[in-house]
């Protein structure tokens, strides 16, 4: 409901009176700055797991086995934060939110071609986590959130008189916040901290002069960030020397996510004035 409320609202936004698009055309070449007001949402990860390294050797992909030689997380993963100790319980899914940022550049005309560079600063709310269960039962959920990001895109585009329409990309940087927990009270945990992630980001959109100096529009942008480099590790703890995590190593064993990129996409209403 809430994309498509979204959706409809930045239909209402480019619908311009018939006056407005009677206008003389103005020339899109010269600076602007303006703002974007949208919502985040994340494809679906359901297949993402979290992967371990009980020998430290720094390669993940090994099995963590119980003193008997089972499969200590045969009940398996989920692409979400856990309701439950147990995996019969489900995950909670991604949360989604309001996406914003503020943004500047220059566009340059050439007949009806247009072409331009644009930077943006902004934030986001979107939370992305994954959940292993061990057979104890336990359960063991990463969590990235992306707060902080920007991008710097190019952009070409047609321009109709007073409509712009444009696709875009570049290269985008986000500041990633990881987080562990575990129902878990026997080992001990460390991870290692928040990281910069750098991708890509790519989109489209449509722009409408409603003077020469403002325009408004609809926009949506797809960004994918390699975030490969936070992992768990966990010790003994007050655990028994049996404990599957110490059994190989005992220093313990290592946690990471299978999903090395956190992608998202935004739909947003774009405002933009022009000197």
């Amino acid at each position: 409901m809430k994309i498509a409320s979204l959706v409809a609202l930045a239909g209402i936004t480019v619908g311009v009176p018939a006056a407005a698009l009677a206008q003389e055309a103005t020339s899109w070449t010269g600076p602007y700055i303006g703002a974007q007001l949208g919502y985040g949402f994340q494809p679906k990860d359901s297949n993402e797991a979290i992967n371990f390294d009980t020998n430290l050797d720094g390669t993940f992909g090994d099995t963590v086995r119980t003193a008997g030689g089972a499969n200590a997380f045969s009940p398996g993963f989920c692409g979400g934060s856990s309701r439950h100790p147990m995996a019969s319980q489900g995950c909670r899914g991604d949360r989604d939110g309001v996406d914003w940022k503020v943004h500047g550049g220059y566009d340059m005309q050439f007949g009806n071609i247009v072409v331009g560079l644009v930077g943006e600063y902004g934030r986001s709310t979107i939370r992305d986590s994954v959940t292993a269960f061990s057979t104890t039962p336990a359960s063991y959920t990463m969590t990235r959130a992306l707060r902080d990001n920007a991008a710097i895109r190019a952009r070409a585009g047609l321009a109709l008189g007073n409509t712009l329409l444009y696709g875009t990309g570049g290269g985008a940087w986000g500041k990633v916040r990881n987080s562990f927990t575990t129902t878990n009270a026997t080992n001990a945990f460390t991870g290692t901290g928040n990281e910069d992630a750098w991708g890509y980001r790519v989109g489209g959109g449509i722009e409408q002069r409603i003077t020469p100096n403002f325009s408004i529009g609809a926009q949506y942008l797809f960004t994918s960030l390699k975030a490969d480099e936070y992992s768990v590790r966990s010790a003994r703890g007050t655990s028994a020397a049996t404990n599957p995590f110490v059994l190989v190593n005992a220093n313990g064993t290592d946690f990471q996510r299978s999903g090395t990129k956190f992608n998202s996409h935004v739909v947003a209403v774009t405002t933009s004035f022009r000197f």
